[in-house]
C-alpha cells in the first residue's frame, strides 16, 4: 500500500506551535494550492488543504513560515472522525507532514535571519553570473582539453 502526498502553495495564516499535554510539539494550518487545469474563461481554482505537523517539524514551520509563505510539504493522507457542535457527524482529511521545504526566496517566504538558524546549518549559496569574457572558444576539434 502507499499514501503519499505531496503539495506546494502559499500557507493561509501565521502557524501556531501547541503542545499536547505529554509535551509534544504540534502545529496544523492550511496551504493555498493553486490547480493547473483552467477552463477557458474561467479563474484558476485554488485548494485550501489542511496539514498537521508534530515534534521538530511543528517546530520549524512555525519558526521559519510566515501567513503568505510559500512551502513544500511532503507526508501522508490522514483522515479522522468527529462530531460538530450540531451533533453531526464529520470526516476531517488532512496531510500528516513528514517533511517540509522553503520554496521562493529569502525575502518572499519572510524567513528569519542568518543569526536564527538552527546550529549546524548553512544558508544557501549565492552565485553571481559570469561574463563571457571569463570562457574562451576551443579552437581545436581534434583533441579536447580534458
Amino acid at each position: 500500500m502507499l499514501n503519499c502526498a505531496v503539495i506546494m502553495g502559499r500557507l493561509t495564516a501565521d502557524p501556531e506551535l501547541r503542545t499536547t499535554a505529554s509535551g509534544i510539539s504540534v502545529t496544523s494550518f492550511s496551504v493555498a494550492v493553486d490547480r493547473s487545469f483552467v477552463r477557458a474563461g474561467e479563474e484558476r481554482q485554488t485548494d485550501f488543504i489542511n496539514v498537521v505537523a508534530w515534534r521538530q517539524t511543528a517546530e520549524f514551520v512555525t519558526r521559519f513560515f510566515r501567513k503568505g509563505s510559500m512551502i513544500a510539504v511532503q507526508g501522508s493522507i490522514q483522515t479522522r472522525n468527529y462530531e460538530d457542535k450540531n451533533g453531526n457527524k464529520r470526516t476531517a482529511f488532512e496531510i500528516v507532514a513528514d517533511n517540509v521545504s522553503f520554496c521562493g526566496s529569502k525575502a518572499e517566504s519572510g524567513t528569519a535571519s542568518r543569526n536564527d538558524m538552527p546550529a549546524g546549518s548553512q544558508p544557501a549559496p549565492s552565485y553571481v553570473s559570469g561574463s563571457m569574457g571569463d570562457f574562451s572558444d576551443i579552437q581545436e576539434d581534434d583533441e579536447l582539453p580534458f
